[in-house]
């Protein structure tokens, strides 16, 4: 049953989470308010598993997910479960595309659905922000205790990879192998 389950939540998930792997976070971590299958530093540890792997980032946390709720076999379900949907739907969308390209309809839909995903995305930006510059998820320090509240070194360690994008442009790896480095020598 649970295997149903996990195909049925992350089937979807690929229906509905337009705009990119981060865009699937919201779906995530409602998800593991529900099931308590995962803590939302499970979810924290997740997004930064699934970006430092190779492949998809959607497809890393579906995996991820799945494994931890019911081992390899709940992983590949999940997996199958947020992959299938985008198949089928670039699948037709595909076929039909030429057909409907100067449609105002399609476009009218389209100038529509940007909007909605740039919200999705920005929910999901917001949440990994709180969950990386943030020493608790849940927000509810004491007074007095803001302060503590606050990750210094993971904003700093933003600032300068931020900087370093805007300024220099490389490759993101490098970024990423640097944040890698950073955090052992802190740690």
């Amino acid at each position: 049953m649970i295997y149903l389950f996990l195909f049925l939540e992350f089937l979807r998930m690929g229906v509905f989470a337009f705009g990119g792997g981060l865009a699937t976070l919201p779906f995530i971590y409602e998800l593991s308010g529900r099931t308590g299958w995962f803590t939302a530093e499970d979810v924290s540890f997740m997004v930064a598993l699934a970006e430092t792997t190779p492949g998809a980032i959607a497809v890393n946390m579906a995996t991820y997910a799945g494994f931890q709720a019911a081992g390899v076999l709940g992983g590949a379900v999940a997996t199958l479960g947020l992959t299938l949907p985008p198949i089928v739907i670039v699948g037709l969308v595909c076929k039909v595309v030429d057909r409907f390209r100067e449609s105002w309809q399609l476009q009218a839909g389209l100038e529509g659905v940007r909007p909605a995903v740039l919200a999705l995305i920005t929910l999901a930006l917001l949440m990994l922000a709180r969950m990386t510059l943030l020493h608790q998820v849940d927000l509810a320090p004491a007074v007095g205790e803001w302060a503590a509240l606050v990750n210094w070194q993971a904003i700093l360690l933003f600032g300068l990879a931020l900087a370093g994008m805007l300024k220099y442009k490389k490759h993101p790896a490098l970024y990423i192998g640097a944040g890698a480095v950073a955090g052992l020598l802190i740690a």
